[in-house]
């Protein structure tokens, strides 16, 4: 089957839709674990660094995963994916109602769950781009926003089936909600036409010539001079026998003669095939040497390398408000009746909002893109040191709006991603980030538990946490720096596929 053009709409909105509802449901629950957490805290009477460990395994496996949940994607196709991953995200979920132990929930909350949230979030981006082109950054968009609807609507939904049904009944029935994950991953019919397929000779033609360059001639000499010297003593012994025998040998070296032709071209086979391996082997070899040395031209780059530090600490000292606000409020001993809306589902509605409001500024050409990546930095991390000043409901949700409002700017990294490194570059360089950003999320919040289990307060944690933030805020600042680029114009002695980012090109 041949792909066709993106058709940018038709079909594609369905597409749209079905990508939506898919994140909505996977990452609904892990997103609003911060509810689940507090009830495995009391139910399992572990630290709270430990138990971190769950919802931060559930939110970074997938990132962390991300290289072969796209090679799985890949090979296998978007559909196929997303149906085995909801099965993945569902069955995780019910079997952690069953979970006599912290350390049972590491495996089917954290990597089962995690894993297939990975899994569909690379099945739902690929499809998507698959179906359109032009109008693709307004189809990413929506269907980005499904994660953050889905943590909204989710935070009081899980708390509501605690209240009702219990821990093991809330886990039950949003494992079953999940099934409708298989539904939408049915919808996603894969971009192809019905055309007849492509000649066996264009196959032919696309294969690299190296692949048909053997070096094994010498050996195949030798075969052939041994095969001449069997058949001249095979002559001779014809000749030296009576005359009544020699058809009846005769017949046999036809015979023999067959079997040689036949074995001839098996081993000639056996020799195509192995010099077929060996050269795919060293291609690949090749392959994963260039992919390594574009790395290093990449970590050459001074801004990229402090967007991934900025990253690493964003996500080290961001997330964890998202899993531990409630837990916030509940050592800050407020009371339950002042509750309005459960914090993390503030979180979720503000974040919605930061990703449509910071995506369209960074379509104005006026506005800097990394300069407003860093602004949103630098504001995350005085917010987190207010954190521990914060000591009612109501200052608890406006800092929860706020962190929620600039926990946004994931909508603009891929911006500055490419301004950074290139489009040529952006696949290589977004997949780095991505994966220390998974790292991120994975220690972030255990670490805030183990601060909070070491001092038996949060302030410690979240002076740390706002330390991070500020800290990768103030290294991508320096490096992107006019004078930077003054004392280092280096721009012209770069590989032609990277690409110098010029902050005062935009400012």
């Amino acid at each position: 089957m041949v792909s066709r053009k993106p058709p940018d709409g038709g079909w594609g909105w369905v597409i749209v839709v079905v990508s939506f509802f898919t994140q909505f449901l996977c990452y609904g629950s892990p997103l609003a674990v911060g509810v689940l957490y507090l009830e495995w805290l009391d139910a399992f009477g572990e630290g709270k660094g430990k138990t971190a460990w769950v919802g931060s395994l559930a939110n970074g496996i997938g990132l962390l995963a991300s290289p072969v949940c796209s090679i799985c994607v890949s090979s296998f196709g978007a559909r196929p994916v997303a149906i085995f991953s909801g099965f993945m995200v569902a069955g995780g979920l019910m079997m952690s109602s069953f979970a006599p132990n912290i350390y049972f929930l590491y495996v089917s909350y954290g990597i089962v769950v995690g894993l297939g949230c990975g899994l569909l979030y690379t099945a739902t981006v690929t499809i998507t781009c698959q179906y359109f082109d032009k109008r693709r950054g307004l189809a990413l968009g929506l269907i980005s926003t499904g994660s953050s609807v889905g943590l909204f609507i989710y935070a009081a939904l899980q708390r509501e089936l605690i209240e009702l049904y219990g821990l093991d009944g809330c886990l039950l029935i949003v494992g079953a909600l999940s099934l409708n994950i298989l539904a939408c991953g049915s919808l996603m019919r894969p971009l192809e036409s019905s055309s007849s397929p492509p000649s066996e000779k264009m196959f032919v033609d696309k294969v690299p010539d190296q692949y048909f360059v053997y070096h094994e001639k010498e050996k195949t000499v030798e075969e052939n001079i041994s095969i001449l010297e069997k058949g001249y003593t095979d002559e001779k012994c014809v000749n030296n026998v009576p005359d009544g025998k020699q058809d009846s040998i005769l017949n046999m070296n036809a015979l023999s003669s067959i079997n040689v032709n036949e074995k001839d071209t098996y081993k000639k086979k056996v020799v195509e095939q192995t010099n077929f391996c060996k050269q795919l082997a060293k291609r690949k070899w090749q392959l994963y040497l260039t992919y390594w040395k574009e790395t290093m031209v990449l970590f050459k780059n001074k801004v990229f390398s402090a967007l991934f530090v900025a990253i690493l600490l964003f996500d080290i000292g961001g997330f964890p408000p998202s899993l531990l606000m409630e837990d916030v409020a509940r050592s800050a001993n407020i009371s339950e009746d002042d509750y309005y809306m459960p914090l993390i589902s503030i979180i979720g509605i503000m974040t919605t909002v930061g990703k449509l409001i910071l995506g369209i500024l960074a379509d104005f050409k006026w506005v800097n893109t990394l300069y407003l990546y860093v602004t949103t930095l630098l504001m995350t991390g005085v917010a987190l040191f207010a954190i521990p000043f914060a000591k009612s409901y109501l200052t608890l949700a406006m800092l929860s709006g706020i962190l929620g409002f600039l926990t946004g700017n994931w909508s603009i990294f891929p911006y500055v991603t490419t301004k950074t490194v290139g489009i040529e570059k952006l696949t290589h360089a977004y997949g780095i980030l991505m994966f220390f950003a998974g790292l991120g999320n994975s220690l972030g919040p255990p670490i805030v538990g183990w601060f909070y289990d070491w001092t038996q307060e949060y302030n410690t944690a979240f002076y740390f946490s706002g330390f991070c933030v500020l800290l990768g805020g103030f290294l991508l600042l320096l490096a992107a720096l006019p004078c930077w680029n003054a004392c280092t114009n280096q721009s012209s002695k770069l590989p032609p596929n990277t690409y110098s980012y010029k902050v005062a090109s935009n400012a």
